[in-house]
């Protein structure tokens, strides 16, 4: 059973005939004998909410920054006319709007009731309870129950930095020849002759063709394909720091580095792929949370994002020794190893350096990194006492990631350390010299 504000207010209102009369405690008896028989009837004859029956359908998945509409489905089972409230619960994180629907349901018939998610986090967002409130017809009181309804809706993450695609794309091609160029991408497999013209690097020019023919001829080369590019991403304590802007909901607190690093995986796997190179994902900590193994080119992306939506950073310490033999179990031939960490000097030294040169023995490392940009802003406060100390702090801080950095290239790794807009551009960037130079 259940109370509505109108029996608040009639008893409220009660208060003044018992104040009142000149028999106050005979006319307060037989006021709330009054209300007691009317909340009793609102009760007996509400319609049953236990007879309502529940069906789900919508949307199963979502990017994250998009709104999904939730469709439950209202059955009147019972014998009276269901009039009340409906409440489809969800999840603080998914912000289910509205927080009630209003119900006029006849027996027997059919209600479709729409709620909309506006999650701000990703991962799987599962329905809680559906809460069916009937109210009287005189509007006391009423039933109330719940009922579980399940329903599930993955939020995937969102890709933002798909616009870089079409641009690295476009050098892609150029490096393939693809396009005509003046000065062509040096990789590693003869590709084709053709005629110089002028701009071509001399050092092309194949002297004995170039002796069969009148005319001077020039080797060309494109990138090596097939290669294996291995995205190893770090799910321990460092990943859970938020930097930046939430670009989904203009959050200032950030997103947390981990979906940053993720939206730079997504970018470098989609062109990877493009290049026809074979790309495997691992998601690490202590252990081994997700894997993408041998995945095809058109399935590729759809396989990421599947497997990153649901992953959370753990509050624990990375377990860099069992990383390493993750990828090297996997990873027989020698591979580009990206590893999607931070730049954090104590937690590097206490992993991740000790194993690197095994790694870097046979494969090539690249490390790729978001720094924080509230640093460099502090870094260049100077206008009182409290600004300068914070400046201090804020340039030892970037001394010691540049330090880190210097030792991690003495070991042969690669490092990417860019701003959280400006990592996954870096990285592809990065993976384009390697292909331009026939280094991968």
């Amino acid at each position: 059973m259940i109370l509505t504000r109108r029996a608040g207010l009639a008893a409220l209102l009660g208060v003044l005939p018992v104040g009142l009369s000149p028999w106050p405690a005979a006319t307060f008896a037989v006021l709330a004998a009054v209300l007691v028989l009317a909340v009793a009837a609102d009760v007996a004859l509400a319609a049953s909410p236990r007879r309502l029956r529940f069906s789900r359908a919508g949307e199963v998945t979502a990017r994250l920054g998009a709104h999904v509409d939730a469709v439950l489905t209202v059955q009147n089972g019972g014998r009276r006319r269901f009039r009340g409230v409906i409440r489809d619960a969800w999840r603080p994180s998914a912000r289910a709007e509205p927080r009630h629907h209003d119900a006029d349901v006849a027996v027997g018939q059919r209600l479709r009731v729409v709620t909309t998610l506006r999650p701000n986090r990703r991962g799987d967002q599962r329905a809680a309870v559906v809460t069916a409130r009937s109210i009287g017809p005189l509007g006391f009181a009423g039933r109330q129950a719940s009922h579980r309804v399940p329903w599930q809706v993955r939020i995937l993450p969102p890709f933002l930095s798909r616009r870089h695609l079409p641009s690295r794309l476009a050098k892609l091609r150029e490096l393939d020849g693809m396009v005509p160029v003046l000065i062509r991408g040096q990789g590693t497999e003869f590709d084709s002759l053709r005629e110089y013209v002028p701009g071509d690097d001399v050092r092309s020019i194949d002297w004995r063709a170039t002796a069969k023919r009148s005319d001077v001829v020039v080797r060309t080369w494109r990138p090596e394909r097939d290669r294996r590019i291995v995205i190893v991403l770090d799910t321990g304590r460092t990943s859970a720091g938020r930097v930046g802007v939430d670009p989904t909901a203009g959050d200032p607190s950030g997103w947390p580095r981990l979906d940053w690093s993720m939206d730079a995986a997504l970018l470098l796997a989609a062109l990877a792929s493009r290049a026809g190179d074979h790309v495997d994902f691992v998601a690490h900590d202590r252990v081994a949370r997700a894997g993408v193994f041998n995945a095809s080119r058109t399935g590729l992306l759809a396989a990421l994002v599947e497997a990153m939506a649901p992953l959370q950073p753990a509050l624990v310490e990375s377990d860099a020794g069992a990383m390493v033999a993750t990828v090297q179990r996997r990873v027989r031939r020698r591979a580009l190893v990206v590893l999607l960490t931070d730049l954090n000097a104590s937690a590097l030294d206490e992993g991740l350096m000790a194993v690197l040169p095994r790694l870097a023995s046979r494969h090539h490392v690249l490390l790729a990194a978001v720094s924080d940009p509230r640093v460099d802003v502090l870094a260049a406060g100077r206008s009182d006492a409290a600004q300068v100390y914070d400046a201090a702090a804020a340039q030892r801080s970037r001394n010691d990631r540049s330090a880190i950095a210097t030792r991690l290239r003495r070991h042969g790794v690669d490092v990417v350390d860019a701003q959280p807009e400006e990592l996954a551009p870096a990285l592809a960037d990065r993976y384009l010299a390697m292909k331009a130079t026939g280094r991968l």
